[in-house]
C-alpha cells in the first residue's frame, strides 16, 4: 500500500503508484479540476511537480491550485511558454531563447530579423488566447543532453541548443510540449493550456543574449498573468495609476530634477528638488543625533589594495569606477563600509565604547548597465543614509530592537505604515561555524519578536558571512520597496584587522552591523514622489505656501505676510502677477502647493488670509496667527 499524507495531517492509502492528478481526483472532482501541480515532501526537501508526476512511495503531498503562490508562479511560467508558442506560430523564423517568471509576470527573449511592433504584440496576444482556448495538454518528456542538442539544432533553434550544450553531458534534460510547440524547461507546468486565461502582453524591450553586452541584441516581450480576471484588472488599474504617479513625469512637471545625457545615471537636482533632498537629509541627520550615532565622512576614492583586502575587487570589479594617479590604482567607492572600519581603527577602542554607531550620508558610485537605469530610482551615483554599528555578539539583539523601532518611526513620519519583515538565513556557501550562525540568526529573530514584528524566513538568502533582516515598505498602490536592512558582518572587521580591548584586557574582534533605513536618498525620494503623487506633505513640500494678491492694491500686505511666514521658517512664495486670481490658484494647484493664501482688500483690512488647501479645499478666512498655528501643527505632526 502507498500512503499519502495531506497538508491537514490526514492520510490516504492507495493500492498502487498513481499520479498527482489521480490523488486529486480521489479527493474530489472540484480539486481535480482546479489542480495545477503538486508539492511533494516537506520542509527544504519539498519540490513542485506536474499533475502527471507518478508517486511511487510514501510521501507528503499538497495539491497546488491557483489559490497558492506556487500555483500563480506555474501559471506565469506556463504563459511564458504559451507566448513562445504563439510567436513561433506567427513568426516561424523567430528563434526562442529563455522565458522566466518575474515579479507580477514573465518575459521571453526572441531573436528575429526585425523589431516587433505594437501591432505584432496585439496579434501575438490574440494568438495566445486562441491557443489557450484549444486546451491542449502540456506533456513532459526527458532526453539525454546530446540528443536534446541535436533535436533543437534540427529545429533551427541555435540559442536553445547552446543553452542545453552548457549542461553537463551526463545529465538528462526535460522538454514540455503543447500542440506543435516544444520547449526546454525544468517545469513544472500547468496540465493544459486551458488553465491560462487571464494574461496581457505589456511591452517589447531590447535584451542582450545571456545579459552580456558583447552578445547580440534580442527582443524581450514582457507579459503579466493572473489567476482571475479580477486580479488581472486590478493589476492593470494599478499600473495606470502608477503611470500617473511616475516620478520621472512628476519630476518634470514640478521642476524637481532631470537626468542628462551628459552624465547618464546621475541626477541634476533643480532648486525645488534639492529642497526636498535637504529636508530628507536633515531629518535623517536629526535621527542620527537623537539615537546615538556619530556622523562621519569618508573619502570618495580609495586605493585598489583596500578593495582587494575587503574582497570587493574580485567580486565587484565590473561595477566599480576606477582611476589612476601616479601609477596607483584607485576606485570610487561603491559602498561606505571599508571607510568606516578605517575610522574605527584609529586609536584604541575599548569594550566600554561599544556599541559604537557611525552614520554617513555617503556618496557612492556603481557602474550600473544602461539598460538597468531608471529615473532617480536606479542610478550610478547615489547617497545612502549608511550606518555601521560596531558591537559585541551579546549586544546584537538590543541593537536590532532599537533599530527596528527607529525605522518604524521614520517610515511613519514619511507616510508609510505597512512594513514587511524578512529574515535571510545561512546560504549554502558560508564562513563561520554552525554555532555562530545559530546565535546570529537567533539574535535577529529575537530582536524582531521583541519589537512585535511578524516576519518570514528567507532560507539561504543571507550573505556568505552573516544573516540579515530586510525591511520592505508598501506604498499607496500596494507596491513593495525594499529600503531598510540590518546585517551581521564578522567578515570585514576580520579582513581589515579591526579590534577592541575587552574587559579581560586582551584584543577582541568586533561584529559590524550594516544598517540603512531609507537606503539611497535618490531612490527614496523617487518612492516618496510616487507615494504622494507629487503632493508631498507640508513638511517636505518645496514650496509650502503661496500668497497671492487679487489686485496690485494688496502688494504691500502680501509682502508683510510672506515675511511673517518666512520668519517662522517656512518656504513661502509671493504671487503679485497681474493675472486673474482663478488663473493663479489653478497654476499653483497644478504645482501641488499645500496652501494658497488669497488676499484682497477685506483680508488686508482685517489682517487675515483666505486659505485654500491642496485638493481644492476652501478653508475660509482666518487670522494670520491662526493660519501660522495650523501650519506649525501640520509640520510638527508630519501631516
Amino acid at each position: 500500500m502507498l500512503t499519502i499524507t495531506l497538508p491537514d495531517g490526514s492520510k490516504r492509502e492507495y493500492p498502487a503508484p498513481l499520479t498527482v492528478a489521480e490523488v486529486a481526483a480521489s479527493i474530489g472532482t472540484g480539486l481535480a479540476k482546479a489542480a495545477l501541480g503538486g508539492k511533494i515532501g516537506t520542509g527544504d526537501a519539498a519540490r513542485l511537480v506536474d499533475t502527471s508526476f507518478r508517486i511511487e512511495q510514501d510521501t507528503a503531498l499538497a495539491i497546488i491550485t491557483d489559490k497558492q503562490p506556487e500555483g500563480l508562479e506555474m501559471i506565469r511560467h506556463s504563459t511564458a511558454h504559451l507566448l513562445a508558442y504563439a510567436v513561433k506560430e506567427l513568426f516561424p523564423e523567430a528563434q526562442v531563447t529563455i522565458g522566466p517568471v518575474i515579479e507580477n509576470g514573465f518575459y521571453y527573449d526572441f531573436a528575429y530579423k526585425r523589431p516587433f511592433t505594437p501591432e505584432d504584440l496585439a496579434a501575438i496576444e490574440k494568438k495566445m488566447a486562441e491557443l489557450a482556448k484549444k486546451d491542449e495538454p502540456v506533456v513532459r518528456r526527458v532526453l539525454p543532453r546530446d540528443e536534446a542538442v541535436a533535436y533543437f539544432k534540427n529545429l533551427g533553434e541555435a540559442y536553445k541548443a547552446e543553452i542545453i550544450g552548457s549542461i553537463p553531458s551526463n545529465e538528462d534534460v526535460s522538454l514540455y510540449r503543447e500542440g506543435a510547440f516544444e520547449d526546454l524547461c525544468r517545469g513544472p507546468h500547468v496540465p493544459s493550456t486551458g488553465k491560462l486565461k487571464h494574461f496581457k502582453l505589456m511591452k517589447v524591450a531590447g535584451a542582450y543574449w545571456r545579459g552580456d553586452h558583447r552578445n547580440e541584441m534580442l527582443q524581450r516581450i514582457y507579459g503579466t498573468a493572473w489567476a482571475s480576471k479580477e486580479d488581472l484588472q486590478q493589476y492593470l488599474t494599478m499600473l495606470e495609476e502608477a503611470e500617473k504617479r511616475d516620478h520621472r513625469k512628476i519630476g518634470r512637471e514640478l521642476d524637481l530634477f532631470h537626468i542628462d545625457e551628459h552624465s547618464p545615471g546621475t541626477v541634476f537636482w533643480h532648486p525645488k528638488g534639492w529642497t526636498v533632498w535637504q529636508e530628507v537629509e536633515q531629518y535623517m541627520r536629526r535621527v542620527y543625533r537623537e539615537n546615538g550615532y556619530q556622523e562621519v565622512k569618508g573619502p570618495q576614492i580609495l586605493d585598489k589594495g583596500l578593495w582587494e583586502k575587503t574582497g570587493h575587487w574580485d567580486k565587484y570589479r565590473e561595477n566599480m569606477f576606477t582611476t589612476e594617479s601616479e601609477k596607483r590604482d584607485y576606485a570610487l567607492k561603491p559602498m561606505n563600509c571599508p571607510g568606516h572600519i578605517l575610522i574605527f581603527k584609529q586609536g584604541i577602542k575599548s569594550y566600554r565604547d561599544l556599541p559604537l554607531r557611525y552614520g554617513e550620508f555617503g556618496a557612492c558610485h556603481r557602474n550600473e548597465p544602461t539598460g538597468g537605469l531608471h529615473g532617480i530610482m536606479r542610478v550610478r551615483a547615489f547617497t545612502q543614509d549608511d550606518g555601521h554599528i560596531f558591537c559585541t555578539e551579546d549586544q546584537i539583539e538590543s541593537e536590532v530592537v532599537a533599530f527596528t523601532q527607529l525605522l518604524q518611526k521614520v517610515y511613519k513620519d514619511f507616510g508609510f505604515t505597512d512594513i514587511i519583515y524578512k529574515l535571510s538565513t545561512r546560504p549554502e556557501k558560508r564562513i563561520g561555524t554552525e554555532e555562530s550562525w545559530d546565535r546570529a540568526e537567533a539574535a535577529l529573530a529575537n530582536g524582531l519578536k521583541a519589537s512585535g514584528c511578524e516576519f518570514e524566513y528567507l532560507p539561504g538568502e543571507g550573505a556568505f558571512y552573516g544573516p540579515k533582516i530586510e525591511y520592505t515598505l508598501k506604498d499607496a498602490l500596494g507596491r513593495p520597496w525594499q529600503c531598510g536592512t540590518i546585517q551581521i558582518d564578522p567578515n570585514l572587521p576580520e579582513r581589515l584587522d579591526a579590534d577592541f580591548v575587552g574587559e579581560d584586557g586582551s584584543r577582541h574582534r568586533p561584529l559590524m552591523l550594516h544598517r540603512a533605513i531609507v537606503g539611497s536618498l535618490e531612490r527614496f525620494i523617487g518612492i516618496l514622489i510616487e507615494q504622494h503623487a507629487g503632493a508631498l506633505p507640508v513638511w517636505l513640500a518645496p514650496t509650502q505656501v503661496v500668497v497671492s494678491s487679487i489686485t496690485d492694491a494688496q502688494a504691500d500686505y502680501v509682502t508683510d505676510v510672506v515675511k511673517a511666514l518666512q520668519k517662522q521658517g517656512l518656504r513661502v512664495q509671493a504671487d503679485l502677477r497681474n493675472e486673474k486670481i482663478t488663473y493663479k490658484i489653478r497654476e499653483h494647484s497644478l504645482q501641488k502647493v499645500p496652501y494658497i493664501l488669497v488676499v484682497g482688500d477685506k483680508e488686508k483690512a482685517s489682517g487675515a488670509v483666505a486659505v485654500r488647501a491642496r485638493g481644492n479645499q476652501d478653508l475660509g478666512v482666518m487670522s494670520l496667527a491662526e493660519f501660522q498655528e495650523k501650519l506649525a501643527n501640520d509640520i510638527a505632526t508630519k501631516v
